[in-house]
């Protein structure tokens, strides 16, 4: 991916230092690796923020934001990438969360319309938590595993690319050099005859 597209998304540590909730992290915004957009960090992050996306974790974003700072990762990325999970997504990623670990457990599938949400407490709600959190945390797992990899490959393939249109321009510069000295041989030797 190109540095400049994702410069243009992700917000810059002064601006950052603008915020007045965000006093208490100014230590952060000097650590100049955790803003580094490199083909690494922005796999690390991507990773990072896809798991803790699928994990129903209170906080997640807090907890995005602590892996991304101990593994070196781009920390706005790793922010960024929690809202996968948002009011419009959140339902269709935790039903089949629930599902997928109902299959992986061999538990039937409970039909959540009469469950009691409001009762935490309820027998139902409580047959429902371990597949629901084993699905997360496997979705997360592959979640982060695919995202990893192909934020690394998307990087590698724009890099090649680049690399190859440099070539095709230096290559297509030494052309027209040959043929603008080519040119003017020609009229050298015209102009002597």
């Amino acid at each position: 991916m190109p540095k400049r597209a994702l410069r243009k998304f992700l917000p810059t540590p002064t601006r950052l230092r603008r915020v007045k909730g965000l006093g208490a992290f100014k230590d952060i915004f000097d650590r100049q690796e955790l803003w580094h957009i490199s083909r690494s960090s922005i796999a690390r992050a991507t990773g990072i923020g896809l798991f803790c996306a699928m994990v129903p974790l209170p906080g997640q974003m807090l907890v995005a934001v602590f892996v991304a700072i101990r593994l070196g990762a781009n920390v706005p990325l790793a922010f960024s990438l929690i809202f996968v999970t948002n009011p419009l997504t959140m339902p269709v990623v935790y039903l089949a969360a629930y599902l997928l670990g109902s299959w992986l457990l061999g538990m039937p599938v409970i039909d959540v319309s009469s469950i009691n949400w409001l009762d935490v407490t309820s027998p139902e709600l409580l047959k429902i938590w371990p597949p629901f959190l084993l699905g997360c945390l496997v979705l997360g797992a592959l979640a982060a595993f695919f995202g990893y990899f192909i934020a690394d490959g998307l990087w590698r393939m724009r890099l090649a690319q680049r690399i190859s249109e440099r070539a095709e321009r230096r290559k297509d510069r030494r052309r027209l050099l040959r043929e603008t000295r080519n040119q003017a041989r020609t009229d050298r030797l015209k102009s002597k005859r």
